[in-house]
């Protein structure tokens, strides 16, 4: 127990310098009066004046229209699967519904994958549709959060900065060298990289067997690093080509975390309060590590009806007890746990172990990270999804004391808590509408693994995973239908725009404000109480309004399962 204490306190630490250094980074890109040769010259090429700045509605605008262009890009090369190079397994192109979803799926930064990688997709689509699409799409949520913290920074401005130039500097400044970088780590510890579509190899029987490799690790570092989530396999990350050691498994971790983590030391540095952006990661962290614990007591706990039969003086004696069904035997309980609370906190998708095998408790936990959507979060949208619950404490507040709410010095007025709200809604209106709509659809029954709780967890973990831009899903859920592949896709749209745009509103009209100075009534943001004020709005508001839904999943089957009833 306490070495596993100790190594999640050590890659929290690690996690926690990467964080600061990264932050100042980023904080420098998008404060940058300059410009590269590289960037120049692709303001140039797509017609881009770099000194006009736009208001909130020009810059949402932008990122709407560039991300459906890129989107029906992808559909479109994914119809045509068939016809285009690379190709020498001669896979057969998605059809209009399938390819519907994964374009959807991957701009959304969700990269919920209703079919097998290796299967169903060409080298040329895993990187001209698939990496691009990753790359592009959460380049897209990291400038949202770029254009929020500067329209949060400024005081009776009218724009929050250019769309073009703050996703030409991140893509060119940020994305593109970390994930050069860590594809090369990757190589070094064995992931493959190659334009081969498979490799014929003798057995140690003799036997020849063909296995399935391509470019690899130039995927999995923007998969990671970009919060996308996916996987060039089926198996996801618990496949030994995407995640062939502990340090990938290290790597893959702190990799995920890295920008959403990042982002709270780069809006203390653009807001110049140090202190707040302390107060966020903090939130974080709180969160995080309550999760944390929660998962790995519970797997660690395991199943007490195979512990009354005697089965954890087995083969589950080697991890010390706990449940390793469904988990990759090279990282066991502890890794697994880890890896678990990090990829849906942080919005990633990315599994080294089948969710679907998890405890009630355990899965209880990955499915209460992606409705709460702020527990680090995707890269940007993770710190704006904590920001709107941190106007809406100051509101709470504001409200129970008898003051006008106000928040880093802006007052918070009718027009930004219903945008707030809006934003606020729109998550649990397509989580749950979708998975109600999906329990009475007929045919539902035959795309699922298990029937009870269970069957309903699996249900509300894909609507769950779609809208929060997850992408995991519990293992055996089958998606691949018409009626799923359209409403997951509607969902991941939904959950994407309609949570961003009304808070990228918020930061427009906050930047057209006046900053006032603090007086005796304002109330203080950058405290240890308003920390775990936020923490328990964010319970409270989840809680209220997730609870009945996971009443009839998670929290209902772990009563069955200690009163002797599995499903």
């Amino acid at each position: 127990m306490l070495i596993t204490i100790a190594k999640f306190a050590v890659v929290l630490a690690l996690m926690t310098g990467l964080a600061v250094i990264m932050g100042m980074y980023l904080a420098r890109v998008f404060n940058l009066g300059s410009h590269s040769l590289a960037e120049r010259q692709t303001y140039r090429l797509l017609g881009i004046d770099a000194s006009t700045e736009m208001s909130w509605s020009h810059y949402a605008l932008a990122l709407l229209m560039s991300n459906a262009v890129m989107m029906l890009l992808g559909y479109a090369l994914l119809r045509l699967q068939t016809w285009l190079p690379w190709n020498d397994l001669n896979i057969a192109a998605q059809t209009p519904d399938l390819a519907f979803n994964t374009a959807a799926s991957f701009i959304t930064n969700t990269n919920w994958q209703a079919y097998s990688g290796e299967t169903s997709l060409s080298n040329f689509s895993q990187m001209a549709v698939i990496t691009f699409l990753m790359f592009v799409g959460s380049t897209s949520g990291i400038v949202a959060a770029a254009g929020f913290m500067r329209g949060m920074s400024r005081s009776s401005a009218q724009a929050i900065g250019n769309f073009w130039v703050d996703f030409t500097r991140t893509t060119y400044r940020v994305m593109l060298p970390l994930s050069f970088v860590m594809a090369l780590l990757y190589i070094w510890q064995g992931i493959p990289q190659t334009l081969d579509s498979s490799a014929v190899v003798s057995t140690l029987e003799g036997a020849k067997q063909q296995l399935i490799v391509g470019a690899v690790a130039s995927l999995e570092s923007i998969k990671h690093i970009g919060t996308n989530g996916g996987g060039f396999f089926s198996m996801n990350a618990a496949h030994p080509f995407e995640n062939p050691t502990p340090l990938t498994n290290l790597l893959h971790i702190l990799s995920m975390l890295l920008i959403p983590a990042a982002l709270t030391y780069t809006f203390g540095s653009m807001l110049m309060k140090r202190k707040q952006g302390w107060v966020f990661f903090g939130t974080f962290l709180v969160l995080f590590i309550g999760f944390l614990a929660l998962t790995y007591h519970a797997e660690q706990t395991g199943n007490p009806l195979l512990s009354a039969l005697g089965a954890d003086q087995s083969v589950n004696s080697l991890q010390g007890g706990g449940n390793l069904e469904g988990k990759e035997l090279r990282f066991g309980i502890a890794d697994t746990s880890l890896f678990v609370t990090t990829t849906t906190g942080a919005t990633t998708g990315s599994v080294n172990a089948m969710h679907d095998s998890l405890t009630p408790l355990g899965g209880l936990v990955a499915l209460a990270q992606m409705m709460l959507n702020c527990v680090f979060g995707g890269d940007g949208v993770g710190l704006i999804n904590l920001i709107q619950y941190a106007i809406l404490t100051v509101f709470f507040v504001g409200m129970m004391i008898g003051r006008s709410p106000e928040f880093l010095g802006k007052k918070i007025e009718a027009k930004e808590i219903k945008l707030v709200m809006l934003s606020v809604l729109a998550h649990p209106l397509c989580v749950l509408g979708f998975t109600a709509l999906a329990t009475v659809w007929p045919g539902t029954l035959d795309s699922l693994n298990n029937l009870g709780p269970h069957g309903f967890s699996e249900l509300l973990y894909a609507y769950t995973s779609g809208t929060a831009n997850n992408g995991s899903a519990f293992a055996g859920f089958n998606a691949n239908t018409p009626f799923f592949n359209t409403t997951i896709g509607l969902a991941m749209l939904l959950g994407r725009f309609f949570t961003m745009l009304p808070l990228l509103a918020v930061a427009g009209s906050l930047a057209a404000k006046k900053t006032l100075s603090e007086s005796a009534g304002t109330v203080p943001t950058a405290t240890p109480l308003f920390m775990f004020l936020v923490v328990f709005i964010i319970l409270v508001v989840g809680g209220l309004t997730f609870l009945p839904a996971l009443a009839l999943g998670p929290l209902v089957e772990q009563l069955l399962m200690l009163s002797g009833q599995t499903f």
